[in-house]
């Protein structure tokens, strides 16, 4: 039976290692894992070489791209392939992070993906989501004028693209939330090595006041953004829809303005809501974060206090 969990554990051992010791890359990288199904990874020596993917090996696409003066660059993912990558100049991996460094002669950009998994803490280890950080920074001593994209992909809510998917926006608090789902929604109703969850629904989600948000089509956002550094007015209202008919994306944009050499910080929380989260017995049982009547929303404000 193929399993997730040893890929996680070799690379918390990794992560365990001394400095020194850490030349050696592992195999798949974690982004954003939580359990079986919430479970993303890059198997690339680079983040920009291919497209993310469940440990299945399905393609399950995070996207981030940064502009630069005027100039896109990708960070994570090969889309749009006309667009050049921005170098990726190291990785190190622990428990509980994997964290990338990219630089030009111009910024330097850290992106790191968190998961709270701390075994002291079980209402941390139990929230179903990891934070994507961005630190941004001047490294030749002159301002840039510079903005980050980053899109969640509508793959991670489907076990085959022919399924059909509704999205729509929430409020979190201070938070904009984004959200897709299946239509059919048949909770718990299949399992297997080689599935992928298609029922509940995937999150992203950040701060109201320092991002723009859209729902659409894949290459119209991502097109928008390299173009103008910009998202469109108005969310797609095609649905329901086939993830393989114009892949829907939950997207945002950060416009940090002139950027110098102190770091300029955004994060978005990508996260899953799976309703139950296990059949015991013919029983369907609530997850643990839900043990005490939390929603998604104000789960999510907790994790973003946090």
């Amino acid at each position: 039976m193929k399993t997730p969990f040893l890929i996680p554990l070799a690379a918390a051992f990794i992560g365990m290692m001394p400095a020194s010791a850490q030349s050696f890359r592992p195999p798949s990288v974690p982004l954003v894992t939580f359990d079986p199904y919430l479970s993303i990874w890059s198997a690339a020596d680079h983040l920009t070489d291919r497209p993310t993917q469940h440990w299945t090996a399905r393609i399950q696409s995070l996207v981030s791209l940064i502009r630069v003066d005027g100039m896109a660059y990708r960070l994570m993912g090969n889309e749009p392939d006309s667009t050049p990558a921005l170098p990726q100049t190291g990785l190190r991996v622990t428990p509980t992070r994997s964290i990338y460094e990219f630089q030009s002669d111009k910024i330097h950009v850290t992106l790191t993906f968190m998961r709270p998994a701390l075994p002291d803490d079980l209402d941390a280890m139990a929230l179903p989501l990891s934070y994507l950080t961005w630190a941004v920074r001047s490294v030749d001593g002159k301002e840039h004028a510079v903005s980050l994209y980053d899109s969640t992909s509508s793959q991670l809510v489907v076990n085959n693209n022919d399924e059909q998917v509704q999205w729509q926006r929430e409020k979190a608090g201070n938070l904009t939330a984004l959200r897709v789902g299946t239509v059919e929604q048949d909770v718990l109703g299949s399992s297997g090595d080689d599935h992928r969850i298609n029922w509940g629904y995937a999150y992203a989600a950040a701060a109201s006041t320092q991002t723009r948000a859209a729902i659409g089509a894949d290459n119209v956002l991502l097109n928008a953004f390299v173009a103008k550094g910009a998202l469109p007015d108005r969310d797609d209202t095609r649905m329901p829809r086939a993830v393989s008919d114009e892949q829907p994306v939950l997207a945002f944009v950060f416009d940090l303005g002139n950027v110098s050499a102190a770091p300029v910080v955004r994060q978005v929380m990508v996260a899953y809501d799976e309703i139950f989260a296990i059949n015991y017995f013919g029983r369907k049982l609530l997850p643990y974060w839900r043990r005490n009547g939390a929603t998604v929303e104000q789960m999510l404000e907790k994790a973003a206090r946090d």
